[in-house]
């Protein structure tokens, strides 16, 4: 086994998500069918000298998924116009293939992204059904499971967790599925919610971080609080304190995997008044102290917390 950290920015770490790629090179089983992790990354580039050709890679055949944070580039294929991929899209791209997708000399601001590259046997199906529904440049919320796995297998590859080819293939699988799994549970159901519940859902995953009550809640949407609870339990399947004990507990794991803060610290910084207050509410939804699931006893409890958008 070879581990690879190619062009790794050592000590930048945004929101959780170590910068730099990952890639992956695995003595392959001949007894046992695997997917296979090329790389994964989270990168910032601000040069019009970043620019992909599929047709001229050499590294294929791949799949490639990546994810705009914040800034913008381009994504192009072959006899349509480039499409602008700003924060909240995504593209999906087959290498080879006659596409191309570059930092252009206009953008004001750097593009960051992050991305999974993955060979296509045993998954190519999954890749395909989800671009049926939502095409090779879709938009997915930041919170939605496919961007919560990739955040994780960053964060874990740049801790030097990912170490054997089982686990890798694991990963794939799972980020495979997790498209699926978007695609026919994940913005339809959400796009039904009715318009206060999507503002308070909106309200809470943008200030997790503050303190709030369901009093706040209710004057933000003039609902009565039992009428909000009803209402927002009955579409999202889960009450407002609830959905918001997800959200931090979502935003604790990735700092515990991408930082080396404290617990006092990591609960400061998603909401919890102390630290005893984080651990019994992290405990509570996945079944593990901060501490077990830093250490890497996280594999099948983390999967329980990879929510549908509405839970079914």
């Amino acid at each position: 086994m070879i581990f690879l950290n190619m062009h790794e920015m050592e000590g930048n770490i945004t929101r959780g998500r170590p910068k730099g790629t990952y890639g992956f090179r695995y003595a392959e089983d001949k007894e046992l069918a695997m997917c296979s992790l090329f790389a994964v990354g989270s990168d910032e580039v601000s040069s019009p000298s970043y620019a992909w050709d599929g047709l001229t890679r050499g590294d294929g055949p791949l799949l490639l998924f990546q994810y705009t944070h914040s800034g913008f580039g381009y994504f192009e294929q072959e006899g349509c116009p480039p499409e602008r991929i700003g924060a909240g899209r995504a593209f999906l791209a087959e290498i080879p293939g006659p596409h191309r997708y570059f930092y252009p000399e206009e953008a004001k601001e750097p593009w960051h992204f992050s991305f999974i590259l993955m060979r296509p046997a045993f998954i190519l199906p999954h890749w395909r059904r989800f671009l049926e529904r939502f095409g090779p440049t879709p938009v997915l919320p930041s919170t939605s499971a496919p961007l919560r796995l990739l955040n994780l297998m960053i964060a874990e590859a740049s801790a030097g967790r990912i170490r054997d080819a089982y686990l890798a293939s694991s990963y794939v699988y799972q980020f495979a599925t997790e498209l699926v799994r978007f695609r026919s549970s994940g913005p339809a159901g959400r796009e039904d919610w009715p318009d206060k519940v999507l503002a308070i859902a909106h309200y809470i995953e943008a200030d997790y971080a503050r303190p709030m009550s369901i009093d706040q809640l209710s004057e933000l949407v003039n609902w009565s609080k039992y009428h909000l609870i009803r209402t927002f339990a009955a579409h999202t399947g889960l009450t407002p304190t609830d959905y918001l004990n997800r959200v931090r507990t979502e935003k604790a794991m990735e700092l515990l995997h991408g930082t080396q803060d404290n617990v006092e610290r990591i609960a400061e910084q998603v909401g919890y008044s102390s630290g005893s207050y984080f651990i019994k509410a992290f405990r509570g939804m996945t079944g593990l102290t901060p501490g077990q699931f830093r250490s890497g006893r996280d594999r099948l409890p983390y999967r329980r917390v990879f929510f549908d958008e509405k839970p079914q």
